[in-house]
């Protein structure tokens, strides 16, 4: 394999989350379309999420846990949108978000330190 395991799960993990954010969040900027519409494109969107990370958790477990997995994923999410929501919603973060992502930070802290 040309990538290590834990650089080839983060790497797909990253990609899909911003499919999934533009999935999930993109049609905020057009409000004027349909729903149906919205929800169709935005299904669309998450097939390719889908095709990335269902084969990042199969590659990845086995050297993560399902736990530490998860962690991966949500920090990945955070760090994604936070970037999406500034860059293409134009919705500045505040100290509150940026302090709870601090706390869900602190709890991927306790998920991957290795206690005695």
């Amino acid at each position: 394999m040309p990538f290590s395991v834990p650089v080839l799960t983060i790497g797909l993990l990253v990609a899909s989350n911003i499919f999934m954010t533009f999935a999930w969040y993109g049609h905020l900027k057009f409000k004027q379309a349909p729903i149906v519409t919205v929800i169709l494109i935005s299904w669309g969107i998450a097939l390719f999420e889908y095709m990335l990370q269902v084969p990042a958790n199969r590659i990845g477990h086995g050297h993560f846990s399902a736990a530490e997995l998860k962690t991966i994923q949500e920090v990945i999410t955070l760090s994604v949108f936070a970037i999406f929501s500034v860059l293409y919603l134009k919705e500045p973060l505040a100290w509150n978000h940026l302090l709870g992502f601090a706390c869900i930070g602190l709890g991927a802290f306790f998920i991957f330190h290795k206690w005695a």
